[in-house]
């Protein structure tokens, strides 16, 4: 049966979760800034907590535990001193990814990075993978000014490619990428490899859920022919 898609259809990935497994990464530097507050027993974050925001910009996340600017910018820094010292070794590609990655590279499908990570560490942890020159557009949390839930980094990532909605999905572990997703009016992938269960998952709407990275080659293939 003939394609309705006139170019292979972009394929947009979340990357923490998604990609790369930074959660231990991302638990132990919040921990590691919240060291002072736990100490003197103020409210910190717990790891569900922690987990829920996932997905979410880091400032987003840790806004509710502070009392003004200066706190914040402290917890940020702390946070960044961990998660520099410890990202390699803390940093790897879930099973298959590369594989995966480089199939649909292969295949002609343009690939984007749509994060809430910092742009620098994205591109820090892709480079670490060996997955940043695959991508062809990144669009992390210093790209635009409104984040995931919000379309706003969707749109952009399909801009900078010159797609549209309907020529385009996106894949993430969590319901804030499924949220963006659907409000950008791509096809939306939820990943069950990540941190979130697939009750979360389900509760954001996603068109596709798949259990396996491998399972996304033969989704997209059907994807492109429907």
């Amino acid at each position: 049966m003939p394609s309705s898609h006139s170019r292979p259809i972009a394929v947009l990935f979340d990357l923490d979760g998604t990609l790369v497994d930074t959660i231990q990464l991302l638990l132990e530097s919040v921990q590691y800034a919240f060291r002072d507050h736990a100490a003197s027993g103020r409210r910190v974050p717990s790891q569900a907590d922690w987990i829920a925001g996932i997905g979410t910009p880091l400032v987003t996340q840790l806004r509710p535990y502070v009392d003004d600017d200066a706190e914040l910018a402290a917890l940020v820094a702390g946070y960044r001193v961990y998660q520099g010292q410890h990202h390699d070794r803390l940093t790897r590609c879930y099973a298959s990814t590369p594989d995966v990655v480089a199939a649909l590279k292969a295949r002609g499908h343009p690939l984007g990075i749509v994060t809430s990570k910092a742009d620098e560490i994205a591109r820090r942890s892709l480079a670490h993978v060996g997955l940043l020159e695959m991508m062809d557009v990144i669009v992390g949390a210093d790209s635009t000014t409104r984040h995931k839930p919000d379309a706003e980094p969707v749109r952009l990532a399909l801009q900078r490619l010159g797609y549209g909605p309907r020529e385009a999905i996106f894949v993430g572990d969590s319901p804030h990428d499924v949220n963006a997703g659907n409000a950008a009016g791509v096809v939306t992938v939820a990943a069950l490899w990540g941190p979130f269960d697939r009750t979360t998952l389900d509760a954001a709407r996603p068109t596709h859920v798949i259990a396996s990275i491998t399972d996304l080659p033969a989704l997209v293939e059907r994807i492109q022919g429907s």
